[in-house]
């Protein structure tokens, strides 16, 4: 039995669709990602299996459990991280825990070797009040009490957005720790270099899931080959990359342009003389290997072609 069982979800607000058909599986211990920009779905998705929302249509199971009819169950068994930090900021450290324990009818004490290894973070800190906090230290006190009764299934709602590189870091081997005690964990996240951390991935957008698959499934289905690109003036070649008959897409990514060539394009070598034949300077175009962003970018193509 997967941990989690979506099927057919639809969800709308006003004449906005939020989810139309999404359908999937999380297997036991497994740790899944939902990968996503902005309004792809993925926190109405999470309000729905952590019973906060009710979905227009479809059905959706947690450890075997209907979210409609046993959200009772369903809530004794989840921990759930919504993206806005939302504990008690008038509340210290200590308390917040010690709050959320007693809700779930559990002490800190019991449960503390869950926490153990995100809790030494924010240990020196734990007099402090919670809106008092870093970024980073809000993450790992709102991990802690989402985590302080056991949970079978644990939600994370984009945990790492707004969060300093070295905070995201540790939080990611965080998440590899508690995978290894057998906590389903669901994450969504705008991150496309997170998603390669994950067992399984769902692209989503505009409400939809475009693909599951591994990290590495998803990259080695790239259709066709990617070049690099870099020139001098780096503005100026991405409207020549554009406008060159051998180049089906190009799109900034970070010191370079990611070129997709058209079928019959075969030689980056000539696509750089050419650029260079009409002015540009210093053009350097090479083969690469796709990434995840790639392949989310090109299937976003597909879909406005459709």
């Amino acid at each position: 039995m997967p941990a989690l069982d979506v099927r057919d979800l639809d969800r709308s607000f006003g004449s906005t669709k939020a989810l139309e058909g999404v359908s999937f599986s999380v297997e036991d211990g497994e740790l899944f990602g939902l990968i996503g920009p902005d309004g792809a779905g993925k926190t109405t998705l999470f309000r729905i299996l952590s019973t906060l929302l009710l979905a227009d249509r479809g059905t959706a199971a947690v450890d075997g459990f209907d979210v409609v009819r046993d959200a009772r169950k369903i809530r004794e068994r989840v921990g759930y991280m919504p993206g806005r930090f939302s504990l008690y900021q008038d509340l210290t450290v200590e308390e917040n825990l010690e709050f959320f324990a007693n809700v779930f009818g559990t002490t800190v004490a019991r449960n503390r070797h869950l926490v153990d290894d995100i809790y030494r973070h924010i240990e020196p800190f734990r007099k402090r009040k919670a809106g008092a906090l870093s970024g980073g230290m809000k993450q790992k006190l709102a991990l802690s009490c989402a985590l302080i009764h056991k949970p079978s299934v644990l939600f994370l709602d984009e945990p790492t957005t707004g969060v300093d590189p070295v905070s995201r870091k540790e939080f990611w081997n965080i998440l590899a720790n508690l995978r290894s005690q057998r906590i389903t964990i669901v994450v969504s996240t705008p991150y496309m270099d997170e998603a390669i951390l994950c067992d399984r991935v769902a692209l989503m957008d505009d409400g939809r899931v475009l693909r599951i698959d591994t990290p590495d499934g998803i990259v080695e289905g790239f259709p066709g080959p990617l070049w690099i690109a870099r020139a001098r003036n780096m503005h100026a070649l991405l409207s020549g990359l554009r406008d060159d008959p051998d180049v089906e897409s190009a799109f900034a990514f970070g010191d370079a342009h990611h070129v997709k060539p058209r079928p019959d394009a075969k030689d980056p070598a000539g696509l750089a003389r050419r650029l260079e034949e009409r002015g540009h300077q210093e053009v350097v175009v090479a083969p690469a290997r796709p990434g995840i962003e790639d392949c989310f970018i090109e299937m976003l193509g597909r879909k406005v072609s459709a």
